[in-house]
């Protein structure tokens, strides 16, 4: 199992601003600040998804869970609104599963961000 991941950025600033915006309606927000590098997660104090100020990662893909497919399509929204770019609008991805339904946008530094619901309708 996967305890978190990090991501290098060029802007913490900018990158904490689109990432709390995308991710607040999955709810997630902030819940570490450590200055160089920002904790994202569900509950207070155990961020699982973190920022950190260093060389920039590039073309990292991340897929956050999404609890139905109205907020993996606030998520897209979201992120298209806080700078993002799309990278695949909100829908099924049958290929994946027949209840897969995903969005994509790619963050400032090219990282490929998605929001994916695995249930039925």
């Amino acid at each position: 199992m996967i305890d978190h991941v990090v991501l290098g950025v060029h802007d913490l600033g900018a990158s904490r601003l689109f990432y709390e915006r995308a991710l607040t309606p999955l709810g997630i927000q902030v819940v570490m600040d450590a200055g160089e590098a920002l904790g994202f997660g569900s509950e207070p104090g155990r961020p699982f998804f973190w920022l950190a100020v260093r060389e920039p990662s590039h073309r990292v893909h991340v897929a956050f869970t999404a609890s139905d497919r109205a907020a993996v399509d606030a998520f897209h929204a979201a992120a298209l609104g806080a700078g993002g770019v799309d990278n695949g609008p909100p829908g099924l991805r049958p290929h994946y599963h027949a209840n897969y339904y995903g969005a994509f946008v790619f963050d400032a530094d090219g990282n490929n961000i998605e929001a994916v619901c695995h249930l039925p309708e």
